[in-house]
């Protein structure tokens, strides 16, 4: 079994696609910009707030101080909204349970800022993940491995027993570059094709998918799900 899961937040854990959009939507509408989709902002999500903020504005609104304006605006909309529509995904309260009365560490790893992050977690998972670790300052955003480091050293955990589980090849391109296998979650934001094309290690349908994985005795050679 692994010893340690590290999880993405957005499409993961919560699907929290419907308050990031109506952020963004609102910013657009504020600025007499063009909105977009909820499909739409299913592919803008994925590499951090300032990424998303730079693809939901038209092409002529993208000067280094108008995105900087542009993240404040979302990024002030967003923490007073950011749990009007999110939820957990359906399962993950009581994987998260069975996973932690096996013993099984747990952590996030997300572009989110770190203080959102932490916020949202705690709003809705409480102690039930142990190490909750957000884009950070002077820290490279995922798929850059190295905010991941911090995380290894706090929970005392070895790549060859710890899985990372995403919704996006950003997710499994991050859990590669830190020598990781990675789970991707088919219930997210993406979908099969995207994380099959991007290499990912394993495919869980669900939460009960995710567990059985986790917590084999036996790992899995192939990809579950397929």
């Amino acid at each position: 079994m692994f010893q340690t899961v590290i999880f993405d937040l957005d499409g993961t854990l919560l699907n929290t696609i419907d308050d990031l959009a109506d952020a963004g939507n609102w910013v657009c509408k504020t600025n007499g910009w063009p909105t977009h989709s909820l499909d739409e902002y299913k592919h803008m999500v994925g590499n951090g707030i300032p990424k998303l903020c730079e693809r939901f504005s038209p092409e002529e609104a993208r000067t280094p101080g108008q995105l900087a304006g542009t993240l404040a605006q979302f990024s002030a909309r967003y923490a007073a909204h950011k749990e009007d529509k999110t939820r957990p995904y359906d399962g993950i309260p009581e994987l998260l349970k069975h996973l932690g009365r096996a013993g099984v560490r747990t952590a996030v790893f997300s572009n989110k800022a770190d203080d959102l992050a932490q916020a949202i977690i705690g709003q809705y998972f409480g102690s039930a993940i142990d190490l909750t670790r957000g884009n950070l300052p002077h820290v490279p955003a995922k798929p850059a491995p190295e905010g991941l480091t911090p995380i290894f050293k706090a929970l005392g955990a070895a790549p060859d027993t710890t899985l990372y589980v995403g919704d996006s090849d950003v997710d499994v391109e991050t859990a590669h570059n830190a020598g990781l296998r990675c789970c991707g979650a088919l219930w997210g934001f993406r979908g099969r094709e995207e994380l099959v094309s991007a290499g990912a290690d394993f495919l869980a349908a669900d939460a009960k998918e995710l567990e059985a994985l986790v917590l084999a005795q036996d790992r899995i050679p192939a990809a579950a799900g397929q």
